[in-house]
């Protein structure tokens, strides 16, 4: 069990597509996402514990045990991969030109995230609320759907107790230790 606090904070991470290209506007794309946040939380012994994609972005909230470059590593940098090797392996060559970027120093032809991330750290527990309310109603505000649950890519049914014999990402927030009321 974890627990939020000044000393053990939980981050709340936005990543942007790509000059917010809408790459995760198909399902199979967004299941790539899922999988390969799967991959980090096991290689970067990361917990996830809320989570949205839309078409252009994505929010999550992790612990803190790691740093947040670490954090965005692991989890954007596998998706990265993940859906990089999809489309080249599909010859996806039009979406492949879309992220085509100036070649860096590291041999990085392709870009899918844009390099500065939102990075909100998070020391309560009403702040984590917000950021776990906010995070569900993103489909909502955008017109998606009616209630936060009935979009497929959200954790918003997990906190409801309301799963999905194919839920497509599975998260952690049953290992979060609250304060007990006074």
């Amino acid at each position: 069990m974890i627990q939020i606090t000044r000393d053990s904070p939980f981050y709340y991470l936005t990543s942007i597509a790509h000059t917010r290209l809408p790459i995760f506007q198909k399902d199979h794309i967004k299941q790539i996402l899922c999988d390969a946040w799967a991959e980090a939380r096991v290689s970067g012994q990361i917990l996830i514990f809320a989570y949205v994609i839309m078409p252009d972005h994505t929010h999550m909230i992790t612990d803190g045990k790691r740093d947040i470059s670490d954090v965005l590593r692991f989890t954007n940098g596998i998706a990265a991969k993940r859906i990089l090797d999809y489309l080249k392996e599909n010859k996806f060559e039009s979406s492949l030109r879309k992220l085509r970027n100036d070649e860096k120093r590291k041999g990085y032809k392709y870009s899918i995230w844009q390099h500065h991330p939102d990075a909100f750290r998070i020391t309560g527990e009403d702040t984590f609320m917000q950021k776990v309310n906010y995070i569900h109603q993103n489909p909502v505000r955008a017109g998606f759907v009616e209630r936060a649950e009935d979009y497929h890519f959200s954790s918003a049914r997990l906190w409801k107790g309301v799963f999905l014999e194919n839920e497509p990402f599975m998260t952690d927030h049953r290992q979060i230790k609250w304060r007990t009321a006074a």
